[in-house]
């Protein structure tokens, strides 16, 4: 088991400690006023909270777990863009006047009640320079860049490569060496078939860097599945240490 993140001191409206790192930097009377706007929300593994071509009704602030935005096709195929956990946003087109989803962002792995913010409010809080305005808008370029990146990764990289990128980002956001996940949620989120997705993690597990079974991964070798990543799994922890910095 790795280290937990450490815990704010900081408090959501049901009384859990606040773990998503965008509200947690913000000054402590900026926070005050956006807490009356928070709303905690009930979350299904795999439940949709933004579909392609819907209205966005609301802003989400994951307080843990892991989040994928995907791009669906016109045949209903789906194929992940973004990963989002604790370090960010669910809904950023929202900030650039976009208030339709352009695809559809579910919940991957579930950890507590997620925060949300009503649309009409969060355009509200970031039209006015501040502290807000400036944390959201910081994410924002680095979600674009974690974007390009995830294009460049789908259209370069083999299965193996972009198969150990997504289980390191989403080992980053569980907190856990161990959580869920079932092969055909990673086969949407790589684009392939799911014989695919079993001939990859079979290889992986002979190889010892995880451990799968009855919906569940379990990472044994972190320094090892780093080495059979691509260069993009860096490239967008880099991305991310820019926005916090």
């Amino acid at each position: 088991m790795r280290a937990s993140t450490p815990r704010s001191a900081r408090l959501l409206p049901d009384g859990t400690p606040l773990l998503n790192q965008l509200l947690a930097a913000l000054p402590r009377v900026d926070y005050a006023r956006l807490l009356k706007h928070l709303r905690m929300n009930d979350v299904r593994t795999g439940e949709t909270l933004h579909d392609h071509a819907t209205r966005i009704t609301d802003v989400y602030f994951p307080n843990g777990g892991v989040f994928s935005v995907t791009m669906t096709m016109r045949n209903g195929a789906l194929v992940e863009v973004a990963t989002v956990g604790d370090e960010g946003m669910l809904g950023i087109g929202v900030f650039f006047g976009d208030r339709t989803g352009a695809g559809r962002t579910f919940q991957q792995v579930a950890d507590g009640r997620l925060p949300s913010m009503a649309v009409g409010r969060f355009i509200k809080e970031v039209a006015t320079p501040g502290p807000f305005r400036t944390a959201v808008g910081s994410y924002t370029q680095a979600n674009l860049r974690q974007l390009m990146q995830c294009a460049a990764c789908n259209a370069l990289h083999d299965v193996t490569q972009r198969c150990c990128r997504w289980l390191l980002q989403t080992h980053d956001r569980a907190r856990s060496d161990d959580f869920p996940m079932k092969q055909e949620f990673l086969a949407i989120m790589l684009g392939v078939r799911r014989p695919t997705v079993t001939v990859v993690m079979r290889a992986l597990q002979e190889a010892g860097l995880i451990a799968s079974g009855y919906g569940r991964i379990r990472v044994l070798k972190r320094r090892q599945l780093e080495d059979a990543a691509c260069e993009c799994y860096g490239a967008m922890r880099i991305a991310g240490a820019r926005r916090r910095v």
